[in-house]
C-alpha cells in the first residue's frame, strides 16, 4: 500500500514537474513571438523613415500641407492625399458604423431562428474575405454608373470610393460589434427585463453601454483598414492631385499614390513616396493608440 501511494506521489510529482516545464516554455516562445511583431513593426517603421530622410531634409512639415507633386521639378506634397485619405476614411465610417451595428443587434439577439442567424453571420463574415480589387470592379461597373443617374457625378471621385470603402469595412464593425454584445452576461439582460425594461430599453441602455469598448474597438480597427486600403480606392477615387469639398470631384489618397507611382519613381521622388508612406504609418499608428486609450479608459468605467 505504501508502494502504491509513492509511485502515484512520485507520477504526480513528474506530471507537474512536465506541466511547469511546458508552461515556462510556451511563456517563453509567447514572448519572443510578441517581440518579433513589434521588432518587425519598428524595423519597417525605421526603414521606411531612412527612405524618407532626403524628402524630410528637403521639404520638412510642408510636405504634409503641400498640394504640389511635380516630379520633373522635383517639387513634392501630400495635402491633397491626406485629405482625400481622412475624408473618404471618415465618410465611410459615418456610413458603415449604424449599419453595422444594427445589423450587430439583429444578429446578437434571438430575432431570427438560430440556423438562419449563423447562416447570416457566416454571409457578413464572408463579406470581409472578398478581394479588394473585386469591390473596385464593383464600385466601376455598377456603382459609379448607378450615381450618375442619380447625381451630379460625371467620373470616378470620392463619393465612390467612400461608399465602397464603407462596404468593405461593414463585416470587422459587425462582426467585432456582435461579439462584444454577446458577451455581455445574460444577468445584466434579466436584471433589466426583471426591472420592467423592455426590450429595446434593454439594448440601448444595458446592452451597448456595456458592450462599448468592444465596439469602439471594432471601430478604430475598421477606421484603420479604410486608411490603408489601396486597390479599390485607387480604381475609384480618380487620382486627381487636388482638394475639392465636393464629394463629386475626383480626389487621390496616400495609399493610392504610392500604388500609382512608386514603380515608376526614382530619384527624390522615392524619398517623397517614402515620406508620404510614414505620414499614413503615423496616422494609422495614432487611431490604434487611440483605439486603445478609449477601450482602456471605457473597461475601467
Amino acid at each position: 500500500m505504501s508502494f502504491t501511494n509513492n509511485s502515484a506521489s512520485r507520477t504526480i510529482q513528474s506530471r507537474s514537474a512536465k506541466e511547469r516545464t511546458l508552461n515556462t516554455g510556451f511563456i517563453v516562445f509567447s514572448q519572443i513571438f510578441a517581440w518579433s511583431v513589434a521588432g518587425t513593426l519598428i524595423w519597417l517603421a525605421c526603414l521606411v523613415g531612412w527612405q524618407a530622410i532626403p524628402a524630410i531634409s528637403k521639404f520638412g512639415l510642408g510636405f504634409v500641407f503641400t498640394s504640389s507633386w511635380n516630379p520633373p521639378q522635383e517639387s513634392f506634397g501630400v495635402w491633397p492625399e491626406v485629405y482625400g485619405t481622412l475624408a473618404s476614411s471618415f465618410i465611410a465610417l459615418a456610413l458603415s458604423v449604424p449599419i453595422g451595428l444594427g445589423v450587430a443587434i439583429f444578429l446578437s439577439e434571438d430575432y431570427l431562428p438560430t440556423p438562419v442567424q449563423r447562416v447570416l453571420v457566416f454571409l457578413v463574415e464572408l463579406l470581409a474575405a472578398i478581394p479588394s480589387v473585386v469591390f473596385g470592379l464593383w464600385g466601376i461597373f455598377v456603382l459609379i454608373p448607378f450615381l450618375k443617374e442619380l447625381t451630379p457625378l460625371k467620373s470616378p471621385a470620392l463619393l465612390p470610393a467612400a461608399l465602397v470603402l464603407g462596404v468593405m469595412i461593414l463585416p470587422t464593425i459587425t462582426a467585432i460589434s456582435r461579439d462584444a454584445m454577446i458577451n455581455v452576461p445574460q444577468d445584466l439582460r434579466q436584471a433589466a427585463y426583471g426591472l420592467g425594461a423592455t426590450r429595446w430599453e434593454t439594448i440601448i441602455q444595458i446592452l451597448i453601454p456595456a458592450a462599448s469598448s468592444g465596439i469602439i474597438g471594432g471601430v478604430m480597427l475598421a477606421l484603420g483598414r479604410a486608411l490603408g486600403e489601396t486597390m479599390a480606392v485607387t480604381m475609384l477615387i480618380g487620382n486627381a492631385n487636388q482638394v475639392s469639398l465636393s464629394l463629386f470631384a475626383p480626389a487621390n489618397s496616400i495609399a493610392a499614390r504610392l500604388a500609382n507611382q512608386f514603380a515608376e519613381a526614382s530619384g527624390l521622388q522615392v524619398s517623397a513616396l517614402m515620406y508620404a508612406a510614414l505620414i499614413l504609418f503615423g496616422l494609422t499608428l495614432a487611431i490604434n493608440i487611440i483605439a486603445q486609450l478609449l477601450v482602456t479608459r471605457l473597461q475601467k468605467i
